[in-house]
């Protein structure tokens, strides 16, 4: 079991590492599409990439509309297997709408035998996922 300090340092060096191996600007939240971002995630138990719609319930709705009108798209030529939900609960108990791809092999942030495989994950998938979104940004933007 790791302190919650160790954690914190565990985690600190995943992303400075994941930042010198991958040296890019990631899109994340500068989408320029209000309450659309992409988002990186990997704990103790996952990891996962994903796009998140955050926003007021009618904006979300029609951002989601137009993300699953792209999703053969998105299926066919970038993510096969990515997964949408339009009703994603966040740990804080918050609504939101999902699109996502988890890396589908047991990992954990504290385990440092893991990190390349998620590192690699993350550059290959994201880098994808936001190729999908430069390509069709003017169509989820409406």
């Amino acid at each position: 079991m790791f302190s919650r300090e160790e954690s914190r340092l565990l985690r600190q060096e995943f992303w400075t590492s994941f930042g010198k191996s991958f040296p890019r600007k990631w899109l994340l939240y500068n989408t320029k599409i209000k309450g659309l971002s992409f988002k990186f995630h990997f704990d103790t138990k996952s990891a996962l990439i994903a796009l998140d719609l955050e926003d007021d319930l009618e904006n979300r709705i029609n951002c989601w509309e137009k993300l699953v009108a792209l999703k053969g798209i998105l299926t066919s030529e970038y993510l096969a297997d990515v997964i949408y939900e339009e009703e994603f609960y966040l740990e804080n108990g918050k609504e939101i709408s999902r699109v996502y791809l988890p890396l589908e092999q047991k990992v954990s942030i504290h385990n440092k035998n893991t990190w390349r495989d998620v590192m690699e994950f993350f550059n290959v998938n994201m880098t994808l996922f936001e190729a999908f979104f430069e390509e069709y940004k003017d169509i989820i933007k409406g």
